[in-house]
């Protein structure tokens, strides 16, 4: 039986870029669609349905954030690469909250593009199999195979990505993770990632479950280390 090889949707407007991408995704069986602005970028994800989408943030007509905020606000929940410039550190942690799964800054390796391809397709594809009906901390109640979280009987919202974190940290109590380990596990990376992203998230997950932010009782950052999860009275 023929292996249908996965679709990935490249929207870049410099084709020097594009045009690297594009070798490097097919080198690494891949098959590749194009475009070059954002407005074409919309129209192909429907069109095509792509397993994974490779966004730049500066695009002709419509910008990558506002093309990543449309596709989510559609609930359209293919997976997003977004390549930044450096110096847009502000970009990136909107991306993220928009609902981007990882980023890319310019330059960067063939190499790295195809592994960041395919962590993000493993961490996507893979199915939210767990034994535990139901993971408890305090106040905070987690069930992982409905992908519901509760703080005192309330339903929280959670990002795929925030949601993951939380469970990881969860079953894994009163252990300190260092933000390596945690990019290891949660975005399934083999290689030495930007570690920033961790932060970004454990910063959100605080926002919705923390209290007092500043005085977390379920995230506690063991500092020059990590993090480390479990109930602080």
């Amino acid at each position: 039986m023929e292996t249908k090889l996965q679709k990935i949707l490249i929207v870049e407007d410099e084709q020097s870029i594009q045009k690297l991408i594009e070798f490097t995704l097919q080198q690494a069986n891949f098959v590749t669609v194009l475009a070059n602005d954002g407005e074409e970028a919309i129209e192909k994800v429907l069109d095509e349905q792509p397993d994974l989408i490779i966004l730049d943030l500066m695009l002709p007509k419509i910008d990558g954030l506002e093309v990543c905020r449309m596709l989510r606000k559609q609930d359209i929940e293919t997976p997003i690469i977004m390549l930044t410039a450096k110096g847009e550190e502000m970009d990136k942690i909107i991306g993220l909250e928009m609902g981007a799964d990882d980023y890319m800054t310019k330059p960067f390796s063939p190499r790295e593009v195809a592994a960041r391809v395919r962590a993000v397709l493993r961490r996507t594809g893979e199915p939210k199999n767990t034994k535990e009906k139901k993971l408890i901390a305090g106040q905070l109640t987690v069930y992982p195979e409905r992908m519901e979280v509760y703080l005192d009987n309330q339903p929280l919202e959670f990002t795929p990505k925030e949601f993951e974190l939380l469970v990881y940290f969860m079953k894994n109590p009163h252990r300190v993770f260092t933000r390596d380990q945690l990019l290891q596990a949660v975005w399934n990376y083999d290689f030495a990632g930007d570690t920033r992203i961790v932060d970004v998230h454990v910063s959100h997950l605080r926002d919705k479950i923390e209290e007092n932010t500043r005085k977390p009782r379920y995230i506690k950052t063991m500092r020059g280390v990590g993090y480390k999860f479990g109930e602080q009275n």
